[in-house]
């Protein structure tokens, strides 16, 4: 596999174009992000049974701020995943884009919380190296065996295809053959639908990002976009977080969204979604459950609180919703109260 920071595989072939060679450092941030999960589970911070198939070996220690900022970002995203989950009663489909080497649907097995239906979406190579993972490892294949009961379970180097799990390999910014992709695979605009990237819309340019949102407007009646990314971005910590990925060929094409919350949120309110919430992680992290913030700050010493804050102030959770259906599930009013992200139900 592809390791972070090792020349890869793909480098042989000459000659680049410039987005050959951004594609490939946006596709080494999967590593990233899997490596530093390992590490954080590792050391106790969340539970995560699944991801060692994935990466095996715990790596180099991480700074304190970093596992804690994962933490934040793991646990303010699922909370409201799983409220949604608990919304619809799972009768809804989820769609993780840019999912990377994500361990989510296992989870979701474990904990009885599984949608109708899940999809991922990726670069065609790491939804290989997933996949190959998958086959190659009992743990991760035989729960996807025991939700598929048809003899159709497809699985080939570049998509899996069962009754509740699905991995698609596809370029978001191509809509058109990511919504013929995803409707080959039985996705239903008609179901309540969940999209969810974290630290995706970032790598792709203003236009690519508003059209994948948009699209998402327009495919789902009843929906909710979580969207988990850098914000603050034009101040001195944000331009120091640039220049660190630039080092790396890593270009930021959509930061002009990640200034402030407010932009943001304006992605969402121009292309079509009907409410919308933004919250810097250093707020998330203050309002998570604070017998778990406890518990996990007792696991390593950090010496600067400040540079927790900062790091957490430069990171946001912006959710859309929008809602046709009217549904006994009414108007998704999600709020953040009692150290909790819920859904409640309000009745129209």
């Amino acid at each position: 596999g592809r390791a972070a920071g090792r020349e890869s595989p793909m480098a042989a072939r000459q000659p680049f174009t410039d987005t050959d060679t951004a594609d490939e450092a946006v596709r080494a941030t999967c590593d990233d992000a899997t490596t530093c999960k390992r590490f954080a589970t590792s050391k106790g911070y969340w539970k995560d049974p699944y991801i060692q198939y994935f990466v095996r070996s715990v790596g180099d220690r991480k700074a304190p701020e970093i596992n804690r900022g994962y933490y934040a970002r793991v646990q303010g995203v699922n909370h409201l995943l799983d409220a949604f989950l608990r919304k619809t009663q799972c009768d809804c489909q989820v769609i993780n884009l840019g999912a990377g080497l994500d361990t989510t649907f296992w989870r979701l097995k474990d904990e009885n919380l599984m949608p109708r239906k899940f999809f991922e979406v990726d670069f065609p190579t790491v939804v290989a190296r997933k996949i190959h993972n998958i086959k190659t490892k009992p743990p991760l294949s035989k729960p996807i065996i025991e939700t598929h009961s048809t003899d159709s379970l497809l699985l080939d180097a570049h998509s899996l295809e069962s009754d509740r799990y699905c991995i698609i390999g596809a370029d978001l910014r191509d809509i058109s053959s990511l919504d013929e992709k995803l409707k080959k695979f039985q996705l239903n605009p008609e179901l309540p639908t969940l999209l969810l990237s974290e630290c995706v819309l970032v790598y792709m340019t203003p236009s690519h990002s508003s059209n994948l949102v948009h699209w998402a407007a327009e495919t789902f009646h009843t929906a909710m976009f979580i969207n988990y990314e850098q914000v603050n971005m034009s101040d001195r910590f944000g331009q120091v977080m640039i220049e660190n990925l630039q080092r790396r060929q890593c270009t930021l094409a959509g930061v002009e969204a990640c200034q402030t919350l407010d932009s943001q949120k304006d992605r969402f309110l121009k292309t079509g979604w009907e409410h919308v919430d933004a919250l810097d992680m250093m707020t998330v992290y203050s309002m998570l459950p604070q017998d778990d913030v406890a518990r996990i700050e007792r696991l390593e010493f950090l010496d600067e609180k400040e540079l927790l804050q900062q790091l957490l102030q430069h990171y946001n959770i912006c959710w859309a919703t929008k809602d046709k259906l009217n549904l006994g599930n009414a108007h998704f009013n999600v709020s953040l109260m009692n150290g909790y992200v819920s859904c409640e139900r309000t009745s129209k």
